[in-house]
């Protein structure tokens, strides 16, 4: 603990009290692995609150989550109202998300000239888990292609999660390619059925996502300002430490929720 006894001073009684939940493994690879405060800081936070392993640490500071905070396009400044509940979901949602769930140690795969197909898309559903909680903490996962009929009229929201700090539903729509603004139309209909007819009394209005391959992030707040529903943008990322025959075999988004509806 000497290493970081010079910014113990510098820390409010909330850093204080993560500082003194993370273990010192966790302590060292922050030191080791990030040089500025601000960023420390952030991830002994983040370790403290979502219990961290030493590997998923590394896997947080490998994905840069520190600089891929509070920046998701979105219009919750003109559509969340109440000044609590906004900062809630600027800190819930980030601009990236890494969907690298597919090990090739855990598959076993030695060769990679002997990766088969049906051995990822296996590994892929037996990780599904994996996939649908990578939004982060405090998120429950409660379907995926969740069937609503309004009016004689049948929709299917991609996945839908609760979180539990915002106390609402959120739904989440996979795309496939850049952003098109044509997404943020069916995702504010989803929006208004959810509140209609899935959201309970108590609860506060529903949020989407539109996790899509790219995004102009100045152009996605641009088209979000005429919709009365808060809606944003994420981009995905798959693993560039992968082989690239392995890459090549690993599911796009229209397979993977396939896969999930299965």
């Amino acid at each position: 603990m000497l290493i970081h006894q010079s910014l113990l001073t510098t820390f409010s009684s909330s850093e204080l009290q993560n500082f003194l939940l993370v273990p010192f493994t966790q302590h060292y690879t922050i030191l080791s692995k990030v040089k500025e405060l601000n960023e420390r800081l952030f991830y002994i936070h983040l370790c403290a609150n979502e219990h961290l392993t030493v590997k998923a640490l590394v896997k947080a500071i490998e994905a840069d989550e520190f600089h891929h905070q509070h920046q998701m396009p979105s219009n919750f400044s003109s559509t969340i109202k109440k000044a609590d509940l906004y900062k809630k979901a600027i800190l819930a949602f980030k601009d990236e998300y890494q969907l690298d769930f597919i090990n090739t140690e855990e598959l076993g795969i030695r060769d990679i000239e002997d990766v088969d197909e049906r051995v990822v898309e296996n590994a892929i559903v037996h990780n599904i888990k994996n996939f649908i909680m990578t939004l982060g903490n405090g998120f429950s996962f409660i379907g995926n292609q969740y069937h609503i009929n309004v009016l004689g009229h049948d929709h299917f929201i991609d996945l839908l999660f609760f979180n539990r700090y915002l106390s609402c539903l959120v739904a989440v729509e996979l795309k496939n390619g850049p952003f098109k603004p044509s997404y943020f139309g069916q995702l504010n209909t989803y929006l208004r059925v959810l509140d209609d007819c899935v959201r309970q009394p108590h609860e506060n209005q529903s949020i989407g996502i539109i996790l899509c391959r790219d995004a102009d992030k100045n152009y996605v707040e641009y088209v979000a300002q005429d919709y009365e529903k808060p809606m944003g943008v994420a981009v995905y990322r798959t693993s560039n430490e992968l082989p690239e025959r392995l890459r090549q075999v690993l599911p796009d988004i229209d397979e993977l929720k396939k896969l999930l509806d299965s």
